[in-house]
């Protein structure tokens, strides 16, 4: 695009923040950005990331300048320049970091060594600004090329992580629940256990920012909690296949966990942008990804105003939104069954899009009620039918919790691991996920034991 084109009848004169942390080449930019004419003019040279955030805040500008090696720019950082309408254009200090960059999501790329010449920066911020303008739907006029010199410059794009010759990524799977302790966590862990089982790669993210359980659940010895871990990472941009893996904990064939928050007031650390690149880096190792969510949905009122403040619900609505099924689990009991149906409603307000399939859980006879009875009541009330009734079956889930094992481990023969079973069956249908050659479901044929098993702690 010409110095002279323009936006409508307005030339397109697109303010610029720059964030270099004292970079070689931020002194020669700034005199071209502040020279008469300039296509893109600097508003406002910032100091370090968080002056940087909060002129984004402010509306200063609509593209930023930034140094991949400026302290605390992570992924965090990015999301909030782009929820702020920012677009960035980072500078990679050292060529070993670009990959680390594009994990961040940023914008777009631009060598140390080509931003010696500051005319290719300028020439970018020009490219970006109009992309952005053709985003929002508005009409360039004048628009032609750029006329930019090979000068190595790139659009982020998918990174080539994947392992050559896969077709399939993996479905993720979000188990929810309204309050009450309708077994969110058993569900979690059962659906994605049978489907290990299956022959089908499963990994189980505790992600409650209120507590997680599975690590008690399987007797795992959390020093380091997987999900922090791989959290952590995700911010820093050096999230890969191989450090989540290194961060899940491996406690049956086919089936690896990352554990939750060792105390609820972690929740900090599970930020949305965080959790989002943890979950799309999970979908590139193929199979099932099950996550155990919080069950809260509430926004704090006094917050909304401030898109920057830590939301503690943001890890989960953030999960919701990126699941491609979300099973909503509830007790088969009529408190579980008023806040299952008055959930689903509130779940359809907050995520209208999602693939939302019911799981009534704790089905008994004690209670008359029959499937079908209950199958109805859901219809009449919000218009949809269970996926799956699980039965309850307190003396399995105890002999599994004792035995610091899954439902499939400890307790094969059980109605209950053969319900999860079914469910696991029909949820990989709907992701699409084919059983391995040489697989079936099977429900196993060892003697239930007369005791539980000791617990023996995984490491």
């Amino acid at each position: 695009m010409a110095a002279g084109a323009t936006v409508g009848a307005a030339p397109l004169a697109t303010g610029v923040l720059v964030a270099a942390g004292g970079a070689a080449w931020e002194s020669a930019l700034l005199p071209l950005l502040t020279r008469p004419g300039a296509p893109v003019r600097l508003a406002r040279r910032c100091v370090d990331v968080p002056d940087l955030l909060a002129a984004a805040a402010a509306g200063r500008a609509g593209l930023a300048v930034v140094s991949d090696q400026l302290a605390g720019w992570d992924v965090d950082a990015v999301g909030r320049l782009s929820a702020s309408g920012v677009a960035a254009l980072v500078v990679v200090e050292r060529d070993t970091d670009a990959e680390r960059s594009r994990r961040l999501g940023v914008d777009a790329l631009v060598p140390a060594a080509h931003a010696a010449g500051p005319h290719a920066i300028v020439d970018r911020l020009v490219t970006l600004a109009a992309r952005t303008v053709a985003d929002a739907g508005l009409q360039v006029d004048g628009h032609q090329d750029t006329g930019l010199r090979d000068t190595g410059l790139r659009d982020t794009g998918p990174a080539p992580t994947e392992t050559p010759g896969r077709q399939h990524k993996a479905g993720v799977v979000a188990v929810w629940g309204p309050t009450g302790a309708p077994g969110r966590s058993t569900v979690a862990l059962g659906v994605a256990a049978a489907a290990a089982g299956r022959g089908i790669p499963a990994l189980l993210v505790d992600a409650d920012v209120y507590g997680g359980a599975t690590a008690p659940m399987l007797a795992v010895l959390d020093e380091v909690s997987g999900v922090l871990a791989a959290a952590r990472a995700a911010s820093a941009g050096d999230l890969d296949l191989p450090t989540l893996a290194g961060a899940a904990r491996v406690v049956a064939p086919s089936l690896r966990v990352l554990t939750g928050l060792p105390r609820p007031d972690r929740w900090t650390a599970l930020r949305p942008p965080a959790v989002r690149e943890m979950l799309a880096v999970a979908r590139r190792g193929g199979g099932m990804v099950v996550v155990d969510c919080g069950f809260c949905l509430e926004q704090d009122e006094e917050l909304a105003f401030d898109s920057a403040a830590p939301r503690r619900n943001g890890a989960t609505t953030t999960i919701l939104e990126t699941a491609d099924v979300v099973l909503v689990v509830g007790s088969a009991d009529p408190l579980g069954l008023s806040r299952l149906a008055r959930a689903r409603i509130d779940l359809r307000e907050l995520v209208p899009t999602a693939a939302v399939r019911l799981v009534v859980n704790r089905v008994r006879t004690g209670l008359g009620w029959s499937r079908d009875e209950v199958a109805s009541t859901l219809l009449q009330a919000i218009g949809e039918v269970p996926l799956g009734f699980l039965p309850l079956d307190q003396e399995a889930v105890d002999r599994a919790w004792m035995a610091g094992r899954t439902l499939r481990e400890a307790a094969a023969r059980s109605a209950l691991t053969s319900a999860l079973d079914t469910l696991a069956h029909a949820v990989a249908i709907e992701l699409g996920l084919a059983v391995p050659a040489g697989h079936r479901a099977t429900r196993g044929t060892r003697r239930r034991p007369r005791r539980p098993a000791p617990v023996t702690p995984r490491r």
